[in-house]
């Protein structure tokens, strides 16, 4: 590909401050990480820098704080963040101001240094610019390491990006080349596997997917809703039955753009939403008035292993069934693993991401198969309704 932005091999960072923008976003209880998988993710940019003799200055988020809050605290973060560099990390208890100061002047190069929650001003997620220009006072350059983060225009996000030279760390060069392959400039065919509960939190998505990939596989909550605008009675199935219209307009613009859409052609049914109720396979012409679709069905998953094997890339986000409950995340696990399979034998691209898709994967025990699997939720989404996000717009040459 073309490289449209900077990254770390384009700049010397040693004896240069470099404010680097991470996700320390990470699950807590009872003040302790209790999932360090987003701490992983940063700790090589941090590493390199440091030990390329740049000072390594982390600005970062936690929680949705209204103001100071004890309680959202990133120091904790930075002491587990200590134990994974295997290095000292330093913390101060503002991001700007006094306290901020002094730990930024004392620094030497190779030192970590972790400031306190950005959002504990409002002035961050306002992107105000004398904030911004507090926060750059501190940095020569600017890397952004948090994709996850790149979909909002906040002052650690977007704003410093325009006042410092700025660079893309190398999770975000991982993520960006990731999605590049994905739907920017993919090896053709292309499949993208959708599920999930509603339509209505996908409509962005299914549209743009539709004039960028030659098969979409509809699954989970959402496909019940297309199989009940073509006339197929669901039972008590979830649906958005007032998305009729729009589930219809979409297969049209599907087929506008030749883009084949995959639904179930059976289900699995069941009479309770609950773990291991009794449930049984019935074709789409003969499901009970008072049963309930959990889960595509055996021929429904065969088909979807087929459309894999005709694909040289996959995009997934969202499970095929209530994922959550044995035995309905029968579909999304057979599916997965057919994926990572066909990946290990280098006939396929997988790029998955998205909260539950990262569940369902890690419940397939095949997260680590994948090509790429990305922790963005709301930013991966975004990305793949084909709008510009602000945290990666700001890092393009030119």
């Amino acid at each position: 590909m073309t490289k449209t932005f900077r990254t770390l091999d384009d700049v010397d960072v040693r004896g240069k401050r470099v404010l680097l923008r991470v996700d320390l976003n990470v699950p807590m209880e009872n003040g302790r990480v209790t999932d360090v998988t987003r701490l992983d993710r940063v700790g090589p940019t941090i590493a390199e820098i440091s030990d390329k003799g740049g000072r390594a200055i982390l600005l970062a988020h936690f929680g949705r704080p209204k103001g100071r809050d004890a309680k959202d605290s990133l120091q904790p973060v930075a002491a587990e963040l200590a134990r994974i560099l295997k290095k000292p990390v330093g913390f101060s208890e503002g991001c700007i101001g006094e306290a901020a100061e002094k730990a930024v002047a004392t620094m030497k190069d190779g030192d970590i240094l972790c400031l306190e929650n950005t959002r504990f001003h409002k002035e961050e997620e306002k992107n105000d610019p004398a904030f911004v220009a507090s926060l750059a006072r501190f940095g020569d350059i600017w890397v952004n390491d948090a994709f996850s983060a790149a979909h909002r225009a906040h002052a650690s996000t977007e704003g410093l990006g325009r006042k410092l030279p700025a660079y893309a760390g190398r999770t975000m060069q991982a993520e960006l080349d990731a999605l590049d392959k994905a739907l920017g400039a993919p090896t053709k065919p292309v499949i993208a596997i959708i599920g999930g509960a509603k339509v209505s939190t996908k409509i962005d998505l299914l549209e743009n997917l539709v004039s960028k990939v030659d098969a979409l596989v509809i699954g989970g909550g959402m496909a019940n809703t297309f199989l009940h605008a073509q006339g197929v009675a669901i039972g008590k199935s979830l649906a958005e039955k007032d998305l009729a219209a729009t589930a219809l307009r979409i297969m049209e613009k599907a087929d506008a753009a030749n883009c084949a859409i995959i639904l179930p052609v059976d289900a699995v049914v069941a009479f309770h939403f609950a773990a291991n109720s009794p449930s049984h396979a019935y074709g789409l012409d003969a499901i009970p008035a008072d049963g309930m679709i959990l889960d595509i069905g055996p021929r429904s998953i065969a088909r979807v292993q087929a459309a894999i094997d005709d694909a040289a890339t996959l995009v997934w986000n969202g499970p095929l069934g209530a994922f959550e409950m044995t035995p309905f995340d029968r579909g999304t696990v057979l599916a997965a693993r057919h994926a990572a399979e066909r990946t290990k034998a280098k006939k396929l691209i997988s790029v998955a991401g998205g909260g539950d898709t990262v569940a369902a994967l890690n419940q397939a025990g095949v997260a680590g198969d994948f090509s790429y699997v990305s922790t963005a939720g709301g930013a991966f989404l975004e990305w793949m309704e084909g709008k510009p996000l602000p945290g990666v717009e700001v890092l393009k040459i030119g």
